[in-house]
C-alpha cells in the first residue's frame, strides 16, 4: 500500500513524457525545421524516422539521433548525426557527426567528425576530424585532422595527416607535415617547421631553423661533436644538433685538475649560430654545467659563452672565446677552481660567485 503512491507519480511522469513527445510531434508534422525532443532513439518526438529529420533544436536526456542537425543540440549521453550539424552541439559523452560540422562541438569524452569542421571542438577526451579542421580542438588526452588550420592543444599528443596552419601545444607529442610551431613536453616531429619548435627531449624535421630541444634530428640542419676545455680543466665531449639558427647542447665530461674528488662533468643548453663571413661565425651559447662525484653536494655553473669559430674544410671546426660564469656550491665543500671573482656573496650559507672565463675546442661536424 505504501509504494502506491510513487507507483502512481512514476506512472503519471512517463504518461506525461510520452504526451509532450506525442503533442511535439503532432504540432510539427508538416512543419520545417524541427524540434526534437527525447530519451532515446526511438524514443522521441522523431521516432522511428528520427534519422530522417533534420531539427534545429534537439534535447534528449539520453542520447539523440538526427539526419542534421542546424541550431543547438543538447544530450546526457551522445548526439548521433548522419550527415551535417551546425550552431552548438553539447553532450556529456559523445558527439558523433557523420559528415562536417560547423559551430562548437562540446564533448565529455570525444567529438568525432566524418568530415571537415570548421568551428571549435572541445573534448574531455578526444577530437577526431577527419578531413580539415578550420577552428581550433582543444582535448584532454588527443587531438587528430587531416588538416588543421588553426590550434591544437592537448594533455597529451596532437596529430596533423597533412600541414598545421596554426601551433601545436601537446603534453607529450605533436606530430605534422608543414607546421608553423610546435611545444611538447617530449617530442615534435614535422617536416618543415617555419617557427619554434621546442621539445622537452627530441625534435626532427626535415627543415627547422629554431629547434629548442636537447636533441634536434633536423635534416637541413647542423650536428656535432666536440671534445673542449674550460677555465676549470674541466673537459667536456659535447653532441650540438640542431637548425640552421638554433641547436641544443649536450655533453658529458672530467675535471683534471687536482683535486681531492673525483669529479664528472654534465651539461645541457641552447645555442645559436651567427654568421659573420664564411668560413668564420660567431656561437652563442647560454649552458649549465654540474661537476660531482655521484656521493656529495656538486659544483653548479651557468655560463654565457661568446664562441668565436673558425671552420677548417667542411668537416672542422675549432672555437675558442670568453665566458661569463654563475656558480653555487656548498662552502664546505671548497673547491678551490677559482681565485678572483667579479662578483661573490659571503653572507649565504651556499658559495655564490660570478667571474669571467673561457672555453675553447675542436668540433666535428657530422
Amino acid at each position: 500500500m505504501r509504494n502506491q503512491p510513487f507507483s502512481r507519480l512514476r506512472t503519471s511522469i512517463v504518461s506525461a513524457i510520452f504526451s509532450i513527445l506525442s503533442l511535439v510531434a503532432f504540432a510539427q508534422e508538416n512543419s520545417a525545421p524541427r524540434i526534437h525532443i527525447g530519451l532515446f532513439y526511438p524514443i522521441s518526438s522523431n521516432g522511428t524516422h528520427a534519422a530522417d529529420y533534420t531539427n534545429w533544436f534537439s534535447l534528449h536526456a539520453i542520447a539523440g539521433l538526427s539526419k542534421a542537425e542546424t541550431g543547438f543540440t543538447l544530450s546526457g549521453a551522445a548526439s548521433i548525426i548522419k550527415e551535417n550539424a551546425s550552431g552548438a552541439q553539447i553532450t556529456g559523452v559523445a558527439n558523433v557527426i557523420g559528415q562536417s560540422a560547423s559551430g562548437a562541438q562540446i564533448a565529455g569524452a570525444v567529438n568525432l567528425i566524418g568530415g571537415n569542421s570548421s568551428g571549435a571542438q572541445i573534448a574531455g577526451l578526444s577530437n577526431i576530424t577527419k578531413n580539415d579542421a578550420k577552428g581550433a580542438q582543444l582535448a584532454g588526452f588527443m587531438n587528430y585532422a587531416g588538416k588543421a588550420d588553426a590550434a591544437q592543444i592537448a594533455g597529451f599528443a596532437n596529430i596533423s595527416a597533412r600541414d598545421s596552419r596554426g601551433f601545436q601545444l601537446a603534453g607529450f607529442l605533436n606530430k605534422s607535415k608543414n607546421v608553423h610551431s610546435q611545444i611538447s613536453g617530449f617530442a615534435n616531429i614535422a617536416k618543415k617547421v617555419t617557427g619554434v619548435q621546442l621539445a622537452g627531449f627530441i625534435n626532427i624535421a626535415d627543415s627547422s631553423d629554431y629547434p629548442i630541444a636537447l636533441f634536434n634530428f633536423i635534416k637541413n640542419g647542423e650536428k656535432s661533436i666536440s671534445l673542449s676545455i674550460d677555465e676549470t680543466l674541466t673537459s667536456m665531449a659535447t653532441f650540438r644538433s640542431g637548425g640552421r639558427v638554433l641547436y641544443g647542447i649536450t655533453g658529458v665530461g672530467y675535471n683534471l685538475k687536482d683535486n681531492d674528488k673525483t669529479l664528472y662533468g654534465l651539461e645541457a643548453g641552447l645555442g645559436a649560430h651567427v654568421p659573420v663571413a664564411d668560413p668564420f661565425r660567431i656561437n652563442l651559447e647560454a649552458v649549465s654545467q654540474t661537476l660531482t662525484d655521484f656521493k656529495d653536494g656538486g659544483y653548479f655553473k651557468n655560463s654565457l659563452r661568446i664562441l668565436p669559430a673558425y671552420k677548417i674544410g667542411q668537416r672542422f671546426e675549432v672555437f675558442a672565446g670568453p665566458t661569463v660564469n654563475y656558480v653555487s656550491y656548498e662552502r664546505e665543500d671548497n673547491y678551490n677552481f677559482i681565485k678572483k671573482f667579479i662578483w661573490k656573496n659571503d653572507g649565504t650559507k651556499d658559495f655564490q660567485g660570478v667571474y669571467i672565463g673561457f672555453n675553447a675546442g675542436i668540433q666535428l661536424i657530422l
